[in-house]
Formats: structure tokens, C-alpha cells, sequence
């Protein structure tokens, strides 16, 4: 089971964005792998303070978390995918937040070019819909992406502005005195590689757009608007890089019959005024299959029927919410001859006469009631 993220920072849930990012420098810093050559421990701890600090430094990602848990995040749903991360998103990402601890932000044995973070892709976003069949279950999507990759047969060198750092370094004379600082080479824009040999067809970076099939899972009881990730199905970067991320986002259909409302479902029942007052029994279709209803006899419009856990599953996988059915007695429009005399003479009728018991709720009760 996955430690807590606010317990990896040792912070509290009400902690600022400052003492979120200071509490991730200090883990990072000790657990850094330049101060623990070899040791597997302080590296697993080094990306776990990483990625509580990707979810926790990201306001919309730790409402999420703080709403769902980790099952906000599953099936690469969001952070670095659940296990799928490494030192370079990492270092591509967070180097900046070390300063001057590491040599100037230099990262060794990670780069794979002198020291320096390599370069990520940008990130690609695309939108699914989702049915509440769907929802309900979970459900894995083939989705068709476009994105760039590297044209085959182009060959990167390295820099010739930043020798292949990846950054530049300055030096400005100011009155405190000679002042030093590192930015990214406005050449190779980071990558530290220039492109040598371009295939036609590519563009200035040598990359070419290619249509790909890309696999989905998504979790059962998601929402609308919240945002999975898939890690390296983004678009890639020139030389020695890493693939961005593609963010999916979800969109949910409507359903004609059913209304979703957190986990629960609502749905609106008509019933004749021969079956309020005789009952009934009537068959309804739900997400996992057909339910049998009874209605009793003298059932009152406006009546509400639970049936527990026939919702949606909650998405840190804790419980399901309940179907939600509303009984609508349906008074007719037009009437026969035999009809109209019939009600005429029940007008009088004392069975006829609305008195409500005190077991019969308002319609604000029954919403309070719905919502405790």
C-alpha cells in the first residue's frame, strides 16, 4: 500500500505551497542519489518524496488527492504513473527546486550527457467520453493519438553553444561582485544535441508526426473533469530525450433515464393512480442489470425509494453510492365520460381526502433526508 504523500513531507494538510516545496527540498536533498551512490533506499525515498511533491505542489492534482486518495491517480492516472517514474522526469521536471546543493543543479550519472537533465517532450491532451456503463466498472479505450517522433535516420551532434550541457553560464560583474548564473542554451533549447542530419519530410527538430493506437485504463468511478495520465505517449524531443505525457481527460455522457450525483443515481419512476393506490410491481434497467421494484399500495407521488449500493463506485474504491428512485404519480389529461363521473363522485369520498400522517414528509424533509 502506498504511504500517505502528506506523511512522506512529514507536513500537514493545511501546509502552503512554500512549506510544501521547502519540505520536498530537504527529503530530496537527503536522500539525493549524488549523496547516496548505490543505494537503492535513498532512492526509492528520493522518488517518493518526488512524486507526493508533483501531486501535492499542483492545486488541482491535491484537491484530487485529497478528495480520492491514491485511487485518484491509478492506471497511470496521474503523478509519474504509478511506479512508472524514473530519475530523469524527475531531475526534467523538479531540478530547479535544488539550486546551487548539487553543482549548480548538475545531476551526475542520470543525464546520460555530462550531468545534465535531459529534455522532455511537450505533453499532448485529449478528451474521452465515457458512458455511466462504462463508468461504472471501469473500462480500458484504444484511442488514435498524433504525436511526434524522431523521423527515421536523423542524427543529432552535440552543441556547439553549450558543448553539450544542455545550459549556458554567465558571469555579470555587479556591485556585490562577480555574479554567476546558469540558463538554458537558447540553442539547443536544453537538449545539449543540435540536429546533424535532418530527413526530408521532418521538421527543424527532425521530428515527424505519426498516428499511433494508444491504450486507455481507466478506473472505475471517475468523474468529470478529472485528468489521467499516460506516461511517455506524449510527443518526443530532439536527441538524447524523453517522451512527454499524454493527459486524458474525462467527459461524461448522459445517460436517459439516469442522474448522477456524486456516486449516487437518480431515477424518476411514473406511475399510473391505479398503481399508487392498488401497488404494483415493476421492473427497472440499472447499470449492473434489471431490478425488480415494488410498489406498495397508497404509495404517495414524490415517495423515495433507496436501493443501496446500486450506484457508482467510489474511485478510491471505499463503498458505492445508492440508486435514488423517485415515485411520480401521473394524474391523466383527458378523460372519458365514465371517467370524469367516477372522480366527480370520489371527490366527496373521505378515502379520497388528502390528510397527511406525520409519516408523510414534506418535500424538504425528503431532500434532507436524501442528503444525511
Amino acid at each position: 500500500m502506498k504511504k500517505d504523500y502528506y506523511e512522506i513531507l512529514k507536513i500537514s494538510k493545511t501546509a502552503t505551497a512554500v512549506e510544501i516545496k521547502k519540505a520536498y527540498r530537504k527529503k530530496a536533498i537527503k536522500y539525493h542519489p549524488d549523496k547516496n551512490p548505490d543505494d537503492k533506499t535513498a532512492e526509492e525515498k528520493f522518488k517518493e518524496a518526488a512524486e507526493a511533491y508533483e501531486i501535492l505542489s499542483n492545486a488541482d492534482k491535491k484537491a484530487r488527492y485529497d478528495q480520492y486518495g491514491h485511487a485518484a491517480f491509478e492506471g497511470g492516472a496521474g503523478g509519474f504513473g504509478g511506479g512508472g517514474m524514473n530519475m530523469d522526469d524527475i531531475f526534467s521536471q523538479f531540478g530547479d527546486i535544488f539550486g546551487g546543493a548539487f553543482g549548480g543543479g548538475g545531476f551526475s550519472g542520470f543525464g546520460g550527457g555530462g550531468g545534465r537533465a535531459r529534455v522532455k517532450g511537450s505533453n499532448l491532451r485529449i478528451r474521452v467520453k465515457l458512458t455511466l456503463e462504462e463508468i461504472v466498472n471501469g473500462v480500458e479505450k484504444k484511442v488514435k493519438v498524433k504525436r511526434l517522433v524522431k523521423a527515421e535516420g536523423v542524427t543529432y551532434k552535440t552543441c556547439s553553444a553549450c558543448n553539450g550541457q544542455g545550459q549556458v553560464t554567465r558571469i555579470t560583474n555587479t556591485i556585490l561582485g562577480r555574479m554567476q548564473t546558469a540558463t538554458t542554451c537558447p540553442t539547443c533549447h536544453g537538449a545539449g544535441e543540435s540536429i546533424d542530419h535532418r530527413p526530408s519530410g521532418s521538421n527543424a527538430q527532425g521530428l515527424v508526426e505519426k498516428e499511433e493506437n494508444v491504450s486507455i485504463k481507466i478506473p472505475a468511478g471517475v468523474v468529470e473533469g478529472v485528468q489521467l495520465k499516460v506516461s511517455g505517449k506524449g510527443n518526443e524531443a530532439p536527441g538524447n530525450s524523453i517522451s512527454g505525457d499524454l493527459l486524458v481527460v474525462i467527459q461524461e455522457k448522459s445517460h436517459d433515464k439516469l442522474k448522477r450525483e456524486g456516486n449516487n443515481l437518480h431515477y424518476d419512476m411514473y406511475v399510473s393512480i391505479p398503481e399508487a393506490i392498488l401497488g404494483e410491481s415493476k421492473e427497472i434497467d440499472t447499470l449492473t442489470g434489471k431490478v425488480r421494484i415494488k410498489i406498495e399500495a397508497g404509495t404517495q407521488s414524490g415517495k423515495i425509494l433507496r436501493l443501496r449500493g446500486k450506484g457508482l463506485p467510489s474511485l478510491d474504491g471505499y463503498g458505492k453510492g445508492d440508486l435514488l428512485i423517485h415515485i411520480n404519480v401521473w394524474t391523466p389529461r383527458d378523460l372519458s365520460k365514465k371517467q370524469k363521473i367516477f372522480f366527480e363522485e370520489m371527490k366527496n369520498d373521505e378515502n379520497f381526502k388528502p390528510i397527511p400522517s406525520n409519516s408523510d414528509k414534506s418535500f424538504f424533509e425528503k431532500v434532507k433526508d436524501m442528503f444525511s
